[in-house]
This record gives structure tokens, C-alpha cells and sequence, in this order.
């Protein structure tokens, strides 16, 4: 079974990429007849879903999975961990399924990027979500010492005011978010994130525009 597309996905960390691949090279094997299930790489397969965070469809693969297989393959199971700990929104629970098992070489770097990718989702979830959230509630979502939550919080400076917070914005943006907005209260140890006037552009939409003038002429005449 040619592999080769996936592999050079993995070689390049084009991690999202994963799931399509992994779905359409199935659908092709399936339809063409082939064997494939006892060689099917079914632990980064599943990892694939979850890094696209599209966890319906991780569901639904591991559904489709003879018990057999899950039974001969501890890494498979334990890729699924991470996928019931989001499914039930148990944030603290995804970093100890991560770190609850030795992962292969060939998956370890794949489970490695989506720990860091998470983290930053949740850090989008604290400063959309929270006005006020404790060190430790946060070091939590984070899955970090709360030495190391609040330092990672220093590392960035996001645009509170923003629309929304999303991954883009998290990279782009960077260094001493406590700086932008962000205190900490040394004795009731609460992270404080000081909310800005949300400014929106307005777009009319063009067809709205044609309704719009359609209507004025109408009273016009």
C-alpha cells in the first residue's frame, strides 16, 4: 500500500493535512477492494482528526474499528484517550492522556505539536472566555505548573480587543501579554485580563444595498 503522500505529510509537519489524507487514501482502498485494516495506520490516522480538532469524525473512525485491532494496538487506544478527554471536555485530561503514554517515534512528534497547538487553543479559551480566572484554574486549562502557566501567559501580547481569538492571531502576536491588559494579584492569586472597547467594522451587504434602495424608491414615488 502506497503510504508515500502521508509520509512526506508527516516528514513536512503538515499535520493538518493528516485526516484528508488518511480518508481519501481509505475510500480509495475500500472501493478498489484492497485488504488494508491490518496495516492501516489507524493511531495517526485518529491523530489526524483530533489535531484539525474535527473529534465527530475521530468518533466515528474508531467506531468503524474492528475490537481486534484496538486490542493489538495500546497506541491506538491511547490516541483515542486524548479523544475522549475532548469530547468530554476534560482539559486537564488531555495533557495526562498525552503524557500518560510512551508514544512511537513516528507518532511523538505529531502528538507533540497538537500538546502545543491545544495549549494555545485554550490560552484563545481563557482571554475570550474569562474577565478573571485563578493561576491554578488556569495552569489547568494550560496543563502547566502555575510557575509555568503564568510564565507562558508573559510570553504574549494578543489584541484583547479583537473580534475573536484564533490560531492565526496567536502566533502572530507575541511577548508580555501582561503588559497589554493581563495582572496578577500576588495574594488572592487571580490573572486579571482588562477588557478593551470592542470595535467592529460594518459591511453592508450588496444585496441588502439593492433592497434597501429598492425600498427608498418605493416610498419615493
Amino acid at each position: 500500500m502506497d503510504f508515500s503522500v502521508l509520509n512526506g505529510a508527516l516528514a513536512s509537519k503538515s499535520f493538518d493535512r493528516i485526516a484528508d489524507i488518511c480518508d481519501n487514501l481509505m475510500l480509495q482502498v475500500a472501493a478498489e477492494g484492497v485488504a488494508f485494516q491490518d496495516e492501516w495506520p489507524f493511531a495517526i490516522h485518529l491523530l489526524g482528526h483530533i489535531y484539525v480538532d474535527d473529534i465527530n469524525s475521530a468518533r466515528f473512525l474508531w467506531k468503524s474499528i474492528p475490537a481486534a485491532i484496538k486490542e493489538s494496538q495500546p497506541e491506538l487506544v491511547a490516541a483515542w484517550k486524548i479523544g475522549q478527554k475532548l469530547w468530554t471536555r476534560d482539559y486537564a485530561g488531555v495533557y495526562d492522556a498525552i503524557r500518560g503514554f510512551d508514544w512511537s517515534q513516528e507518532t511523538q512528534v505529531l502528538v507533540a505539536s497538537f500538546s502545543e497547538l491545544y495549549t494555545k487553543r485554550m490560552f484563545g479559551l481563557l482571554l475570550s472566555a474569562y474577565s478573571t480566572i485563578s493561576i491554578q484554574d488556569a495552569a489547568q486549562f494550560l496543563g502547566m505548573s502555575e510557575d509555568d502557566a503564568t510564565n507562558y501567559i508573559r510570553t504574549f501580547v494578543l489584541p484583547v480587543h479583537a473580534k475573536c481569538i484564533n490560531l492565526e492571531t496567536l502566533n502572530k502576536f507575541g511577548k508580555d501579554a501582561l503588559r497589554q491588559g493581563w495582572t496578577v494579584d500576588p495574594v488572592s492569586q487571580m490573572l486579571t485580563v482588562k477588557k478593551q472597547a470592542i470595535v467592529r467594522e460594518q459591511k453592508l451587504d450588496p444585496g441588502k444595498l439593492q433592497c434597501l434602495t429598492e425600498y427608498v424608491f418605493h416610498l419615493e414615488h
